[in-house]
């Protein structure tokens, strides 16, 4: 079976492994009512737990990357009744009793550990966004937003990939052989961002992003349904519920920080755009007012220019397994563990081509298990991503439930007989992906509902990022990168240019981040809005990002992370700015450092989400960072490193 669950050996064993979890949450219920308040209570609602996101987590993986439709279509029946039994539950009553009488009772809330203690107050903070404090009547009401809130979500995901389609006589016919034809219609798939010809970019953007009304109203309708059920539960807005338990705790500090942010970066974003003026001019005098597709392009540009960065150069010096390697060295260097292949038995992968990945710490014996799904397939998602298959924990026979995650890569298969090379963009997600792989390892939390990456979304992506630190570091580099047929170790001037080539245009970027950060702000903050969504993003753009609006497209109907990230996309920016600090600070001298990672390990990967975000950071930093030291990490890491700089030149 699936990840070697025997029912999983069949679509159909989907039913029976949800009617399974679903008995078995209907005895722990009863068992949690029935409990006298103390720590067993925590135990058994992390029990519950468990056993739904045993089902759930496995289910919301295969929904999205398994070939076969008919354990997809399977995987996605199970996600939506198990997330509707999640719905009921979080408004169940005389649970939530059982749990507010430990809450209430403070001599043995004082005798439980911090841990413990935060599992209780998160469990209860998972009753209070739901409603549970309202009478019948609204409680409902909330079941039944959350319901319709779930469905817009996966209607809006969907529309946002959706190709577009127009008559091709639109176009000028020497650009359609860029566009799929069907009929007497062009497709128009994606932005078409690195075409050298200005006029498909700017067909594809025009095309592509073109408002369209039905994808707008499931935009409206979610998030006018997301600030009801916010202020239905008490809260301002969808964005103050969203950011309760966050390193950023509340909008006013993300506000401030995305302002401040935006501030310093206003005179180097100037300056990126001129240079990509500059060479639009060279490039294209007819046309040189620089636009939103032109961005990416003529960065790219610059970059290559300057540092001559052809990823073909680099490519044969990054094969997978050289890549694996490295990171294995890394790992055991600066955490004392190993990753080993192990032989899967039949049934348990869903792809030939998957790896299982056995994670052995020197001294502790196995950790967990890493499902490496790197290769692209047709219907395969073209996305990175890490996902949580099953949850570390304590079980109550006192042995510890392994943690099982799946990292998903989107690798070009190779040829006969050659390895497969990654170009340095797919090496650094590669480290980036594992930085939430070593997360769930080493987050060997006592109760699985804040085991490993379940933590707070603005903290989740530190150890991610801090990798991609790794993966730009010479010496780190250094001990992997070889060239595939010589043996030869790649030439430190080529890192040094790489890295430095990354800080060509990295104001303009990180602008644009800013502005989507706003954008996500905005559309969670007070409603009703003032303006329509489409007035919005013009608004924010033209005051933020600088670049012109372009009249009748609608770029938020493309911003997939709306759904996952609702009010939280600044997560990327905050996260970066920890990673970037705990770097310099604690990593830039040596990298492999030991002991520099036990304290890694102890401060900031062990707890999962079982520790208040900000205690992990002031623990690894020993100091507790302020708004201003977020944007002086983030806008430091832009300054050029003067010696490649006096090298190169």
């Amino acid at each position: 079976g699936l990840f070697g669950v025997p029912e999983l050996s069949c679509p159909e064993g989907f039913q029976e492994a949800q009617d399974k979890a679903l008995q078995e949450s209907e005895q722990l219920v009863q068992k949690a009512c029935s409990a006298p308040p103390g720590p067993e209570t925590v135990m058994i609602f992390d029990q519950l737990s468990d056993s739904l996101c045993r089902v759930a987590d496995l289910a919301d993986f295969v929904k999205v990357a398994h070939p076969d439709y008919a354990f997809r279509e399977a995987a996605e029946e199970a996600c939506r009744t198990i997330g509707t039994v999640v719905e009921k539950l979080n408004t169940d009553i005389e649970l939530c009793q059982s749990l507010r009488r430990l809450l209430a009772d403070e001599t043995v809330m004082s005798s439980l550990d911090p841990e413990t203690r935060r599992v209780a107050e998160l469990f209860m903070f998972d009753f209070e966004i739901s409603g549970i404090h309202l009478d019948e009547e609204k409680r409902k009401k909330a079941v039944d937003l959350n319901v319709r809130i779930l469905d817009l979500c996966n209607e809006f995901l969907i529309g946002t990939h959706l190709p577009n389609k127009i008559d091709k006589n639109v176009l000028p016919e020497h650009i359609r052989y860029n566009f799929t034809a069907e009929g007497n219609y062009l497709q128009v798939a994606g932005l078409h961002a690195d075409c050298p010809d200005d006029l498909v970019r700017e067909a594809a953007y025009k095309i592509f992003l073109h408002s369209n009304a039905q994808q707008l109203g499931r935009l409206e309708e979610l998030l006018a349904s997301r600030n009801s059920l916010a202020q239905l539960v008490g809260y301002d807005t969808f964005a103050h519920r969203a950011l309760q338990g966050t390193m950023a705790k509340n909008p006013e500090t993300v506000r401030q920080f995305l302002e401040k942010l935006s501030e310093r970066l206003s005179k180097r974003t100037q300056k990126d755009f001129e240079m990509m003026t500059k060479m639009k001019m060279k490039l294209n005098p007819q046309n040189s007012m620089l636009m939103p597709w032109d961005h990416p392009y003529y960065s790219g540009v610059l970059r290559a220019e300057r540092y001559n960065i052809d990823p073909g150069l680099y490519c044969p010096f990054f094969s997978l397994g050289a890549c694996m390697e490295g990171l294995n060295s890394l790992f055991s260097q600066l955490l004392g563990v190993s990753l080993y292949a192990e032989q899967t038995k039949r049934g348990e992968i869903w792809s030939e081509d998957v790896r299982k990945l056995a994670v052995v710490h020197e001294s502790e014996g196995l950790l967990g298990y890493i499902y490496c799904d790197f290769f692209q397939r047709p219907d395969k998602p073209h996305q990175d991503c890490h996902f949580t298959v099953r949850g570390g924990r304590l079980k109550e026979n006192g042995e510890y439930q392994l943690p099982v995650v799946v990292l998903m890569l989107s690798l070009p298969n190779s040829a006969r007989g050659a390895p497969t090379l990654l170009s340095p963009g797919m090496m650094e997600n590669l480290f980036h992906e594992m930085g939430h792989a070593m997360h769930s390892m080493l987050g060997r939390t006592r109760y699985q509902h804040v085991t490993g990456t379940r933590c707070p979304t603005d903290f989740a992506e530190v150890p991610s990022i801090l990798m991609e630190y790794f993966a730009n570091d010479y010496r780190v580099v250094n001990q992997f990168a070889r060239h595939y047929k010589t043996g030869q170790p790649l030439p430190k001037n080529m890192v040094s240019r790489l890295c430095e080539s990354k800080k060509v245009c990295a104001a303009a970027d990180m602008q644009l981040q800013v502005f989507y950060a706003a954008l996500d702000q905005i559309y969670h903050g007070k409603h009703p809005l003032k303006k329509s969504t489409t007035e919005i993003l013009k608004e924010t753009q033209e005051k933020i990002y600088g670049l012109p609006y372009v009249p009748n497209t609608a770029w938020q109907l493309r911003f997939s992370h709306l759904v996952g990230y609702g009010a939280k996309y600044y997560s990327y920016l905050m996260s970066r700015a920890v990673a970037s600090m705990v770097w310099k600070q604690c990593f830039a001298q040596n990298p492999f450092d030991r002991a520099m990672g036990e304290r890694y390990r102890r401060e900031m990967l062990a707890h999962g989400g079982g520790k208040e975000p900000m205690l992990m950071v002031q623990g690894m930093l020993q100091k507790s960072p302020s708004v201003e030291d977020f944007v002086d990490a983030l806008v430091s890491d832009l300054d050029h490193d003067f010696e490649t700089f006096i090298m190169d030149s």
